[in-house]
């Protein structure tokens, strides 16, 4: 499948792409911290709903993107406090073509746009390796995060 990927900051005709992509991510993709387990994916998606996913987007804390492929939205991303990565899903339909790594290169970039020399973020434990792999390092034990353990990590950014 050819992708031709841009990052953009999420508008209001967002949102509901945006919803569908984080259930299905979370949904599909995280059974190895969900484990099917239909309380724990109705408290982690809870705020992922059109309406979540719109309160989001009205939040002055969060920077929203999207990763497009032609006009279809394949990825959702958030900076949230300066400098922390707080979203970062793909749809499943488009897991190993480059979209995670896109728009945590975008997040990234914003990160040190903003002069943090460090980013952080709070990895599942399906991601974990995917951050491994793009230089982030964990930061500690895992904490409680939706009733599961996450991953605190960071990386230093820029020179």
């Amino acid at each position: 499948m050819r992708h031709d990927l841009h990052v953009r900051r999420a508008a209001g005709g967002d949102v509901e792409a945006m919803s569908r992509v984080l259930i299905a991510s979370i949904t599909e993709l995280c059974t190895l911290d969900h484990d099917g387990d239909p309380i724990l994916i109705a408290s982690w998606t809870r705020n992922k709903s059109v309406a979540g996913v719109d309160g989001m987007l009205a939040n002055p804390d969060l920077m929203l993107l999207v990763a497009r492929n032609r006009d279809t939205v394949v990825g959702v991303g958030a900076v949230a406090g300066g400098n922390e990565v707080a979203l970062n899903y793909v749809d499943p339909g488009h897991v190993r073509h480059g979209v995670g790594r896109t728009l945590l290169a975008a997040m990234e970039a914003e990160i040190a746009d903003r002069g943090f020399a460090v980013g952080r973020l709070t990895s599942t434990r399906t991601a974990l390796g995917f951050y491994r792999a793009n230089g982030w390092n964990e930061d500690g034990p895992p904490e409680a995060s939706w009733g599961m353990p996450g991953y605190p990590m960071s990386k230093r950014l820029g020179a």
